[in-house]
């Protein structure tokens, strides 16, 4: 600058340079703060895009397991059952193969979420049972064992894969669930209070048997001494945790009848249950909240958790029921007398507080537990058969319980 105070024609030229400079990095920076604004936005927004494909696709899941809690999903023993959910209404559900059984969905109609698909895809939502790879043998959960999931006793371990998408998020997930588990307390295949007699042809066997023990196992009794109790040697017994056929507070006394067991009979015991839930390991106020409110009237075939009560005063004995044949499950509690009539076939525990008559052939898996009114509390006339089966009492009964435990849960 000249001693006028005017610049030089150099100095005006590096003062627009260096404002030129200064503007370009302010440009800069500012497309750098837009385009990371920008890239910030489109991960916020996909980040909640997979937010929302994962809480859809365990909507699914539970959807999955609330249909398995309420036995619309039940593949029994066989390995291969498959049950697929669509997103359709029903009887617009696609066509499956022999093993496979397909279920529209539950949702409310026009709110559906995008946790399975119309059609036969990779995406449709499924449930199998956990098995080996050439789907021979259903591994089960049995928390009492060293090694809980094993193919040998427990619950069966379901496998429930559900997509979930949310516009171009997607997210898969595959969780294996169980029943939750059932504590059971009992005493042997049949455990009365007081005297027990009988006459026909009934046979009560205490070793353990599977729970896919075919209906009409033992009816011969337990043929051999070790044979087991079935025609076909070793086949419906677990070879684990036998109890006593026949148990009694009182004496045991009968002609024609066969019990087998550890021992095959045991009377004159001390103590009898205070009610049904020290058989279920509950306490009395947890057993009268889970067995629900009472029913006047029985249902043609006991499913489920079934209360009997003809007045709703609990273990007054004063109700009287019958069954006249039928395939029943889970737990049957009857505040009175039950009579078996025709052919009668039940899975699980049943607990009378009076006295259990059996007219005709009678076939339970499970156990049976009979408190008794007078006298003999047990009058069994014509073919009567209880085999002891710890997994048909705490599976059956577990079913109907609608709780579940989560073994894993992995996205793939």
């Amino acid at each position: 600058m000249n001693p006028c105070g005017i610049a030089r024609p150099d100095q005006r030229g590096i003062a627009l340079v260096m404002a030129l400079i200064v503007l370009t990095v302010i440009s800069l920076l500012a497309m750098v703060l837009m385009m990371t604004v920008t890239t910030e936005s489109k991960l916020a927004g996909h980040n909640r895009g997979e937010s929302s494909a994962l809480n859809i696709a365990e909507a699914g899941i539970a959807e999955a397991t609330s249909r398995i809690g309420s036995g619309e999903i039940d593949f029994g023993v066989n390995p291969r059952g498959t049950a697929v959910i669509f997103n359709a209404n029903a009887g617009s559900v696609p066509g499956v193969g022999v093993d496979t059984t397909a279920l529209a969905t539950a949702q409310p109609a026009g709110t559906w979420l995008g946790y399975s698909t119309a059609t036969k895809t990779a995406d449709v939502l499924t449930v199998s049972y956990k098995t080996n790879a050439a789907r021979t043998l259903i591994y089960k959960y049995d928390p009492s064992l060293p090694q809980p999931v094993q193919t040998v006793s427990g619950y069966p371990i379901y496998v429930i894969t559900s997509t979930g998408r949310a516009g171009t998020d997607v997210r898969k997930v595959v969780t294996e669930i169980s029943q939750k588990p059932v504590l059971v307390n009992v005493f042997g295949a049949v455990a009365a209070r007081n005297n027990v007699g009988w006459s026909g042809n009934d046979y009560m066997c205490g070793y353990n048997h599977r729970s896919d023990t075919p209906t009409g196992a033992g009816s011969s009794g337990r043929l051999g001494g070790g044979s087991p109790c079935y025609v076909n040697p070793s086949q419906w017994e677990t070879g684990a945790g036998p109890l006593v056929g026949m148990w009694s507070s009182g004496t045991i006394t009968g002609a024609g009848t066969s019990a087998s067991g550890i021992p095959p009979t045991l009377a004159s015991q001390p103590t009898f249950y205070a009610g049904p839930w020290e058989a279920l390991g509950m306490s009395q106020s947890a057993f009268w909240s889970w067995v629900g409110a009472p029913r006047t009237t029985a249902p043609p075939v006991p499913t489920g958790i079934i209360y009997l009560d003809n007045d709703a005063t609990t273990q007054n004995q004063l109700g009287n029921f019958a069954f006249n044949g039928g395939d029943g499950e889970g737990f049957l509690y009857v505040d009175g007398n039950l009579t078996l009539n025709g052919n009668f076939h039940y899975r699980g525990l049943i607990y009378v507080e009076g006295n259990l008559s059996i007219n005709s052939w009678t076939w339970v898996l499970g156990g049976v537990i009979i408190r008794g009114q007078t006298g003999n509390p047990v009058n069994w006339h014509s073919n009567g058969t209880i085999l002891y089966s710890k997994d048909a009492i705490t599976q059956k009964i577990a079913k109907y319980s609608g709780q579940f435990v989560t073994l894993s849960w992995r996205e793939i």
